[in-house]
């Protein structure tokens, strides 16, 4: 009778905490920018803030992906890890970086909180994962992940968009309320009831945890979630962001899902030089829709461009990997192999730091 009664007790907390209405705010700033259209069809769907067509200073035409040394595959750029040595910048700003895989990253500031970009930890929520792998996608490889010790210890998670390798239900729920969430506009009525902490942030808007300065910065994507043709769309209802952290003068820079635009050179412009730069290098080839997926994906010497606009002293790809999905790739290393190869052909002057899934660095 005593389990029963506690079993009941127990069961009876986690329904009222599942039922507990999120508290959802808005921060924003006199010089933020909300890009929405204001008439039309599109009223009120967002949009970038540079939406034509892009130039890229910089394309890859042939033989983008030669083996390299430093890359050991299973098979041709498949399952692979890199081993190549590698020199440490002294930038002493005393962020550590954790890659969890994809997008995911762990982030221990220079003071001590404790910050995760876009947690996802295994497959896409259900059943929308068993219904991209009947469509010809993959189950993933499940990337790092935190143990109970440093779930409990997160102070915020922010998320650059709404798309489902970058946003999971059933991993907030894991996750708990207890930290401090941050998106995007339009963004909040996406979570599960549960109690939740979330702050929408338009761009160059900015909020503190303690002394941590955190700026949403603007992306140039697109977001969806759910299409019911002829009934329901959710195209652009939300926005999306990357995320600046600011503390000790330090400045790490999370680029979120991005194709090239003047937005970069912007974000240099209002903010100066960036010291570690979280930049993605893939998802950027399809045979039929590269322009496309291009235009809203940064090719690797689109991704070494951009940190040179930003004048990044440290560069950390991200995107590709044994943890990816492969969405929009020849494999899970290709876009590695491109960036390898781009960057000797570039004479790119920017440190570049290549991480395994699961491995940290401290700047």
């Amino acid at each position: 009778m005593k389990v029963y009664g506690v079993g009941l007790i127990i069961a009876s907390c986690l329904l009222a905490a599942c039922g507990t209405p999120n508290q959802v705010t808005q921060i924003t700033a006199p010089d933020a920018v909300i890009a929405q259209y204001k008439e039309g069809d599109r009223a009120g769907r967002y949009h970038n803030v540079y939406p034509k067509k892009q130039n890229y200073p910089t394309t890859c035409e042939t033989d983008c992906y030669p083996a390299h040394p430093d890359l050991l595959c299973e098979t041709s750029a498949e399952n692979c890890q890199y081993q190549g040595r590698q020199t440490l910048p002294q930038l002493n700003t005393n962020y550590t970086v954790r890659w969890l895989g994809h997008a995911s990253f762990s982030i221990n500031t220079p003071n001590g909180q404790h910050i995760l970009f876009d947690p996802v930890k295994a497959q896409f929520d259900s059943p929308v994962d068993i219904a991209f792998k009947l469509t010809g996608g993959i189950y993933r490889q499940p990337g790092a992940w935190l143990n109970e010790q440093e779930l409990a210890g997160i102070d915020a998670v922010m998320y650059s968009h709404i798309h489902y390798d970058h946003f999971n239900k059933a991993d907030i729920e894991l996750i708990g309320n207890k930290p401090y969430y941050l998106t995007p506009l339009g963004m909040a009525d996406n979570f599960p009831t549960g109690g939740f902490n979330i702050s929408e942030m338009p761009w160059y808007s900015k909020t503190n945890i303690d002394d941590l300065t955190i700026h949403a910065v603007p992306a140039h994507h697109f977001s969806n979630r759910v299409l019911i043709p002829y009934i329901y769309d959710d195209d652009n209802k939300d926005s999306w962001n990357g995320w600046l952290l600011e503390q000790n003068g330090k400045t790490l820079f999370f680029a979120g899902d991005t194709g090239y635009s003047k937005h970069f050179q912007d974000i240099q412009q209002k903010y100066g030089d960036i010291d570690v730069c979280l930049i993605p290098i893939a998802s950027y080839y399809h045979k039929e829709n590269g322009k496309w997926y291009r235009y809203v994906h940064t090719t690797p010497e689109d991704a070494l461009n951009a940190a040179q606009e930003l004048n990044c002293k440290v560069m950390i790809p991200w995107g590709y990997g044994n943890s990816s999905w492969q969405m929009g790739d020849h494999s899970s290393h290709s876009a590695l192999l491109r960036l390898l190869h781009m960057y000797k052909k570039m004479d790119s002057q920017v440190p570049l730091y290549i991480l395994n899934e699961g491995e940290s660095v401290q700047l």
